[in-house]
């Protein structure tokens, strides 16, 4: 159906003459066209049958081209689907979306295959990554003194900052149970902690019993967690920090230095007192078997005395002139012997004899 000017001699689309236009527009000064010559819409079905033979020209066959449509199709349904093909990384896990909800397990690592878009879609989070919150401070040093704050066992209040280091356990569970999963992680970490503390005195938070109070964070954390289905592994609670409120901190250290020289004058006296007492006993011991030995050696002496007495007493009771003068003998040659001694012959009318050396010569082996 050409559209054609109806009002006016000739038409403005049908008329003849030079310089027309690309949509057969006349000149505007006048012409064979005539009447004024206005722009008119193009023929339609000029323009499919424009259309159609250009499609012949580039399909094989001119009319037969319409079989490879279907062919066409197939490919590009091939092409299409061949995009559902998809790797997992060593550190991830697929997650199969189908129509927008999780379909299957997570996938692991490996040449894995899901409906392509818009039909399908994967989510391939890390699950192997490190990933650290903290609680009580923020990153740069900064305290946050409504999470730090903390009341202990018996009620004094103390300064905790801690780290919570945690990886993705289950892909699908951490992506589509919790909204915020990060946030969450911190509130259970925190209320864990207080909770921990609140059983603990400042004295053991303080010092030795910090492992302890990481250990039971973490337990408490994951408990928490694997409740939630949260599809987080907790691997490890780290004190930063833990020290009293910074009001009264230098007063606190002050007792802390009491304190450590309280334990350290105790533990010197202690190992004095281990080092002092074994020795104070083996003297003691020492002297016990010196005495026991003097008191053998002197009932042992006592005995052979009375021993050589009864047999001196019974000689003497056969003989008691032989006995006497031997006694007599023993006796002047035990005392006599020890003593400087000088000979002189009342026979000779009193004089003194010349002088004889018998200690001398005694000493060296002469007399004797």
């Amino acid at each position: 159906m050409p559209w054609n000017n109806k009002g006016g001699q000739g038409g403005g689309w049908q008329g003849g003459g030079n310089n027309n236009g690309p949509w057969g527009q006349g000149p505007r000064g006048g012409g064979q066209g005539g009447g004024g010559g206005g722009q008119q819409p193009p023929n339609l079905d000029d323009l499919i049958r424009q259309g159609q033979d250009k499609l012949k020209n580039i399909v094989p066959g001119g009319g037969a081209g319409k079989m490879w449509i279907p062919l066409i199709l197939v490919l590009l349904v091939v092409a299409w689907a061949l995009t559902g093909f998809y790797n997992v990384q060593p550190d991830e896990q697929g997650v199969e979306m189908l129509f927008g909800k999780q379909v299957g397990e997570p996938t692991q690592p490996g040449l894995q295959y899901n409906f392509p878009s818009p039909i399908g879609a994967v989510l391939l989070p890390k699950v192997t990554t490190q990933r650290q919150t903290d609680v009580g401070f923020a990153r740069g040093g900064r305290d946050r003194p409504e999470e730090s704050l903390m009341l202990t066992g018996d009620e004094n209040i103390v300064n905790i900052d801690f780290s919570v280091f945690w990886k993705v356990d289950k892909a699908d569970l951490f992506l589509f149970n919790i909204k915020q999963p990060e946030q969450t992680l911190k509130a259970v970490a925190e209320s864990a902690m207080r909770e921990v503390i609140g059983r603990t005195p400042i004295q053991d938070a303080l010092t030795e019993k910090k492992r302890d109070i990481e250990k039971a964070v973490q337990g408490l954390v994951q408990t928490t967690l694997d409740e939630y289905k949260a599809g987080i592994l907790v691997t490890e609670v780290k004190l930063q920090q833990v020290d009293p409120p910074e009001q009264v901190i230098d007063k606190f250290r002050d007792v802390q230095r009491a304190k450590a020289d309280r334990e350290r004058l105790k533990n010197e006296a202690e190992a004095y007192e281990n080092q002092i007492i074994p020795l104070a006993r083996g003297e003691a011991e020492q002297m016990l078997r010196k005495a026991e030995a003097y008191k053998e050696q002197k009932i042992a002496e006592a005995q052979g005395e009375a021993s050589r007495f009864t047999a001196i007493q019974r000689e003497y009771a056969r003989s008691p002139e032989v006995t006497a003068r031997r006694l007599y003998l023993e006796t002047m040659e035990e005392v006599m012997g020890k003593m400087d001694k000088i000979i002189l012959d009342n026979k000779q009318g009193g004089g003194v004899v010349p002088y004889l050396p018998l200690n001398e010569l005694s000493g060296k082996g002469g007399v004797k």
